[in-house]
């Protein structure tokens, strides 16, 4: 069954990279969304919420590369966005029926590297949640100056988290044979 899932997964994901045209991405998608219809309003909210600013920025400056060149963008910023949302979609759908830790476990070494990420990615929202509850626990709503401060902070924070703890990865990763 896990390798019916797994041929299932990379199938449906690699046929959706071949596609070339909106309305055959439609003809996944609409089912996609039929199958998912308890969830699609969340799945939605989730999707949207992590490609937005991504397909946002590249599509201003397609657009904007296109008026100069003077050739019609519309079709290929429908095409290339509706793909993204697809995929995004299709990936986040999929996961939320599929324990993702069993998924990978056909490999060794991408079951280490998806456990060494996830528990990254887990400390840092805990911290990062941690913050922002120790922030709204102390500042009045109209401090607003100070909030410049505190993100920055926040930020300086996770970045040397982030150095010291790749440090840590990467040692763990080479006693393990990754790389040498």
């Amino acid at each position: 069954m896990k390798n019916l899932t797994r041929l299932f997964f990379f199938g449906a994901l690699f046929g959706m990279l071949f596609i070339k045209e909106s309305s055959h991405l439609l003809l996944f998608l609409v089912p996609l969304w039929i199958v998912s219809y308890k969830e699609f309003l969340r799945l939605n909210k989730r999707v949207v919420k992590s490609v937005i600013w991504f397909n946002l920025s590249i599509s201003v400056g397609y657009l904007i590369m296109s008026m100069l060149k003077g050739f019609c963008p519309w079709e290929y910023l429908l095409y290339i966005n509706l793909k993204v949302y697809l995929l995004t979609y299709f990936v986040f759908y999929f996961f939320s029926k599929v324990d993702m830790i069993e998924f990978f476990s056909f490999s060794k070494e991408l079951s280490f590297l998806l456990s060494i990420s996830l528990s990254q990615i887990i400390s840092y929202k805990k911290t990062f949640e941690d913050f922002r509850l120790a922030y709204k626990a102390r500042v009045v709503r109209s401090l607003r100056e100070r909030e410049k401060g505190f993100v920055g902070r926040v930020f300086e924070f996770f970045l040397l988290k982030a150095l010291r703890d790749s440090k840590e990865r990467t040692m763990a990763m080479k006693a393990r044979g990754f790389f040498d």
